[in-house]
């Protein structure tokens, strides 16, 4: 049976660390689809009606294992909207080219357990958020990576 195609409404979320004398890591997870593609945890929703932020609990929970509730999450309430790389496209209906992103940022202690899912992804890192964000290879996720301190710094 074929999958139905990809909503183009998705979440991505930066785990990361408690900021700690001028030190936070950040998850990035290795894609299995694409060896050295790295990125934060990210998926689209599952209908339309979808919340996005269900939406990240759930890609939060299915790619890492951390299972927490909404209220963990800190919506940054912005998005973009990009170009879906070509390589994934057919993931979407035909003439489907771009995808709205929803930012969200979970902060967990230090040395929370990852179980990934093995067949989204093959490793997992936790850096200091400048190298996590060196180590994307996309665009926006680097940006959204490297805009964690300012994000943090404004609800504290």
């Amino acid at each position: 049976m074929q999958k139905p195609p990809k909503i183009p409404e998705s979440v991505l979320v930066v785990i990361h660390t408690p900021p700690l004398a001028g030190r936070m890591d950040v998850l990035i997870i290795e894609r299995a689809d694409r060896a050295g593609f790295w990125q934060s945890v990210t998926g689209s929703k599952d209908r339309i009606d979808e919340p996005f932020v269900e939406t990240a609990v759930r890609e939060v929970a299915e790619e890492t294992g951390i299972v927490v509730p909404a209220q963990a999450l800190r919506d940054w309430h912005h998005e973009i909207e990009y170009e879906i790389y070509p390589v994934w496209r057919h993931r979407y209906a035909p003439g489907v080219t771009r995808n709205t992103e929803h930012w969200f940022s979970l902060e967990v202690p230090a040395g929370t357990p990852v179980t990934l899912a093995p067949r989204e992804h093959t490793a997992y890192l936790w850096l200091p958020y400048e190298e996590a964000a060196a180590k994307c290879f996309s665009s926006s996720n680097r940006e959204a990576i490297l805009q964690l301190p300012a994000r943090l710094a404004g609800e504290r």
